[in-house]
């Protein structure tokens, strides 16, 4: 229960920066409003265990009302209202009621990973909501930045010989989300992979040709900002391009290469150290360059976009418990992504974790690095 208490502090201290008057904002239109994600965690939590140990609903509205996530198709967004959300007292009431019932109850391993795990994905999730949060709806907006420019980064390329990568995990590794299992090996032909993540400075220089700008900047008079999580700041030119799957694409399109499939991921990954910028290390990204020699921050310091469709591996089966986490979302219109972003917590760094999203959300901490054949 203490990995569990760990994570509850981490999405508590996440609702804190909120003011209490844009609990109902909805800072993201194809997601929920704030106040959703308050009681979403409790109720995954209960509906989770209390249902899988036959324990009676601590609210059976209140359940069902904070069981579910959305993620719509392009152009279907939500309509609801404030007024459609029960007041904040009787969504801390719930919480409350939720915490005090889970903590009597001796959890069965996988339960609690699952629970914890889940916390801690939306521990990132929301902090991407929080991000495009007006900054005065945000406490501690405004604050000092410790930043100093630098100069755009040379792509250099690093040879990766053929060989085998080895994806997913096995039962006997521990636990893993329905989608990583079953572990297996795919042969990956010789490849060139660059040496760093894309930069904005890299980036810039395919919008000045004609290409839109990405969410996470802004353009005043020529000028480039980076729209940071508490102020806006020049564009670092070192740090790297945070961009949707289609603009990654497109971008290695124009420079005659491509992105990496997710074995060239693994493949080029084998070995590489972790990035400073990692479980919750800071909220913005670093200079591409920080780190040891090689192929670096492969895992931290921004997700990585590869070319590969979500989709099961050989021997799949969805969790009994859960088995609407990865299943649906086997439609062809997922994209897998691999590493971790500054918002990543450290029990998501083993690699065999897989991210997924639609190819043109732009919300995300997404980077991305090129390969040539």
């Amino acid at each position: 229960m203490e990995t569990l208490a760990r994570a509850r502090a981490e999405t508590d201290a996440l609702f804190r920066l909120v003011r209490p008057d844009s609990l109902y904002e909805r800072p993201i239109p194809e997601r929920h409003r704030i106040i959703f994600y308050r009681g979403h965690l409790e109720a995954f939590d209960w509906n989770l265990i209390g249902h899988a140990l036959d324990r009676p609903p601590i609210d059976a509205a209140l359940d069902r009302l904070f069981a579910f996530g959305i993620d719509p198709p392009p152009g279907e967004l939500p309509n609801d209202q404030p007024s459609d959300w029960p007041s904040t007292d009787v969504v801390e009431r719930y919480c409350g009621r939720v915490r005090e019932a889970l903590d009597t109850i001796d959890i069965p391993e996988q339960l609690l990973n699952v629970a914890v795990e889940h916390r801690l994905m939306h521990a990132e999730t929301f902090a991407y909501i929080l991000h495009q949060l007006p900054y005065q709806r945000k406490v501690g907006a405004g604050a000092q930045w410790t930043w100093a420019g630098g100069a755009p980064r040379s792509p250099r390329m690093v040879e990766v010989p053929a060989g085998a990568a080895r994806l997913g995990r096995t039962d006997s590794e521990g636990f893993g989300w329905d989608n990583e299992f079953q572990a297996h090996i795919e042969n990956v032909p010789a490849f060139a992979i660059a040496r760093h993540k894309v930069t904005n400075g890299e980036y810039l220089e395919f919008v000045r040709q004609g290409a839109a700008v990405p969410f996470f900047w802004a353009e005043r008079n020529g000028d480039y900002f980076y729209r940071g999580m508490w102020s806006e700041i020049p564009l670092p030119l070192d740090w790297p391009a945070y961009v949707t799957y289609d603009e990654a694409a497109a971008y290695a399109r124009w420079r005659g290469m491509r992105l990496p499939t997710e074995a060239e991921w693994h493949r080029a990954a084998c070995g590489s150290s972790v990035s400073r910028n990692v479980d919750f290390a800071s909220w913005d990204p670093i200079p591409v360059d920080e780190g040891d020699d090689g192929i670096q921050q492969m895992i931290g310091n921004g997700w990585e976009w590869t070319s590969t469709v979500f989709a099961p591996f050989p021997g799949f089966k969805p969790f009994p418990f859960y088995p609407n986490y990865s299943e649906p979302f086997f439609d062809g219109r997922h994209i897998v992504l691999k590493g971790a972003s500054p918002r990543t917590a450290a029990c998501f760094l083993r690699a065999s974790f897989r991210n997924w999203f639609r190819p043109s959300y732009p919300y995300l901490y997404a980077t991305f690095r090129l390969v040539e054949s």
